[in-house]
């Protein structure tokens, strides 16, 4: 038995049993894959998949065990390496950070210059996706951790802690007839086009359930996972945009004006996600308490071990 015969079963249990495609995620070819396979089934005298001719075509009950205690292993061989980098370079290494265009176009670039500077020998990447996608980089290991607000926390697999608070905003152009209200309702919000986000996007669900509660169905003409394509659709005049509360700047969108919808909306929360029993390399402790001051290293460790002991209780 050996890693790569562990490597080669997660893979092809990641590649929806398809050996060919795990052959080529591991840069191998099929026939290998399948001979240490075959190997260390004899090994250890059982069937891990259920085959049907040459294909796979499921996974045995022994063979969900196997790969549970695999993906075990494998994750406690990396973090040995990782302890192994934490004391041999500490300033040096990579961090990968999937997220949300929200959060890497307004939320992430003061913490990512201010991180850049304390650890220049960091090599740093940002992956964009939706929320599910980003949870699946880290769940996979292809990114580090997740910035997010919606569905991380749903992921049994990673450990996610709160970072802040934040609400929408509505926008429009210089001389919309809703500027003139005091305080704007989902009534007179309704009476117009509405462009928002895409609904696995940036708090979608807290807009639809309050228009739902409110008996109301707005007339969404344009969706996009993106806060400046919401804005430059509201400047051609197309409706009115509800958005990101930090995606509004006064200096950078001067042919718009924004009004607050914290009164209507119940407030979504931001996250960070990183897979259960992870070894973090102290520069990442570090980026999370740039992003959330409150998460230093001892409230993380506080806050993951009481999650831990509520879901084994």
């Amino acid at each position: 038995m050996n890693l790569q015969q562990l490597r080669y079963l997660l893979e092809v249990s990641r590649q929806k049993l398809n050996i060919s495609d795990a052959a080529n995620a591991l840069f191998t070819s099929q026939p290998g894959v399948s001979k240490q396979i075959k190997l260390l089934e004899e090994e250890l005298g059982i069937e891990i998949f259920i085959r049907k001719g040459k294909r796979i075509t499921g996974i045995t009950k022994p063979g969900r065990e196997i790969l549970s205690i695999a993906e075990r292993i494998l994750n406690d061989t990396e973090n040995l390496r990782q302890v192994g980098k934490e004391f041999s370079g500490k300033d040096n290494g990579s961090l990968t950070i999937a997220t949300t265009h929200t959060q890497a176009r307004y939320a992430l670039p003061e913490v990512i210059k201010k991180f850049v500077a304390s650890y220049p020998n960091v090599k740093l990447a940002l992956r964009q996706g939706s929320p599910s996608q980003i949870a699946e980089q880290v769940i996979s290991g292809e990114a580090d951790i997740a910035i997010a607000t919606e569905n991380i926390s749903q992921h049994d697999e990673l450990a996610t802690l709160d970072c802040y608070e934040w609400n929408h905003c509505l926008v429009t152009p210089p001389n919309h007839p809703l500027l003139k209200e005091k305080k704007v309702s989902l009534e007179k919000i309704a009476e117009y086009p509405i462009i928002t986000y895409d609904f696995a996007f940036t708090g979608r669900g807290k807009i639809n359930t309050a228009f739902q509660a409110a008996n109301l169905n707005p007339n969404v003409v344009l969706t996009a996972i993106d806060a400046d394509v919401i804005k430059t659709y509201v400047e051609l005049e197309l409706g009115v945009g509800i958005l990101a509360r930090m995606a509004f700047n006064p200096k950078r969108d001067r042919n718009l004006r924004a009004l607050d919808l914290s009164h209507l909306f119940q407030p979504s929360t931001t996250r960070v996600a990183f897979r259960k029993n992870e070894y973090l390399r102290g520069y990442v402790y570090d980026f999370f308490e740039m992003f959330a001051p409150h998460l230093t290293r001892e409230q993380i460790f506080k806050e993951t071990l009481n999650k831990s002991l509520s879901e084994s209780s």
